[in-house]
């Protein structure tokens, strides 16, 4: 019986020292990234085959077994699961992981493009991180986000989680090409948000002119709340109601006012609107 189990010994650490001397064919670095130099060592002597398999391509090099086998960066481009296969004696193989390099791109998506101004929480902006060989770089990696208009700006620092990230930013008081930028290290990418004035605010208007057949209304500079002129071609509503019925006309906006001419009365009610914003009214014929 003890002669049985010393034999078992002796044959399990023949198989363990074998496995030990095969394994060692073969090795590969425990960090590998992915543009950098990647020396693999073999066993062995005489000519061999060292194949790398990774995401979508096969890199081929003929080696001298028991000596390292030196990859070049720019070979190593795929970030992801490799296989270093030898053949040549007893063929081996290893499993490694390739990492992305440091970021190198940045791919910024920012959403709306237009939008109105003092508005909280409006802009979004998507940021994805890649290296310079387009790889999604997934370490934490600190995005800074400036979203600036006429010299003003605000900015907030966030860390990438799998290799994105996102902010939400409030539109700035005054209208105007805002500046949206993210930027990494050395790295910016810029993408611009216009920012326009929001709903008129404080409308009002008043009798420019008068005559026996039409009486002409207009307003006042239109502004938002923050003092922004509204836009050109944004349509102003008077209305005016006397004893006949109503008369409507829609107009836009020329140069910061809004002008229109209605139907003479001796007692009409004029009102004037632009969306879901009334302004002042005027009585024509019976006293403003």
């Amino acid at each position: 019986m003890r002669r049985l189990v010393a034999i078992a010994i002796t044959i399990a650490a023949c198989w363990f020292a074998a496995s030990r001397a095969n394994g060692a064919e073969i090795r590969v670095p425990e960090k590998a990234v992915a543009g950098q130099d990647l020396s693999i060592a073999t066993g062995g002597s005489g000519e061999g085959t060292l194949l790398l398999v990774g995401p979508g391509e096969v890199i081929k090099h003929k080696i001298t077994l028991g000596q390292n086998a030196e990859i070049k960066g720019e070979e190593l481009k795929h970030a992801g699961r490799w296989i270093a296969i030898v053949r040549g004696g007893s063929p081996q193989s290893q499993v490694f992981w390739v990492e992305p390099g440091k970021p190198a791109n940045l791919s910024f998506l920012a959403r709306p493009s237009r939008v109105p101004v003092n508005r909280p929480s409006v802009i979004s902006g998507f940021v994805f991180t890649f290296d310079k060989f387009q790889n999604l770089v997934v370490d934490p990696t600190p995005i800074t986000f400036t979203l600036s208009v006429g010299g003003t700006g605000a900015s907030q620092n966030v860390t990438t989680k799998n290799g994105v990230a996102w902010v939400r930013s409030s539109s700035a008081k005054k209208a105007g090409s805002a500046q949206f930028v993210a930027k990494v290290g050395d790295v910016t990418v810029t993408r611009v948000v216009q920012q326009v004035a929001s709903d008129p605010c404080n409308l009002r208007m008043h009798i420019a002119s008068r005559n026996k057949d039409r009486v002409t209304v207009q307003t006042d500079p239109i502004r938002d709340c923050t003092g922004n002129p509204v836009p050109d071609g944004t349509i102003v509503t008077f209305i005016e109601t006397d004893q006949t019925g109503r008369s409507v006309v829609d107009a836009r906006i020329k140069k910061g006012i809004a002008t229109a001419e209605l139907p003479a009365s001796s007692n009409a009610h004029i009102t004037v609107a632009s969306g879901v914003v009334l302004g002042n009214e005027l009585n024509v014929g019976g006293g403003e």
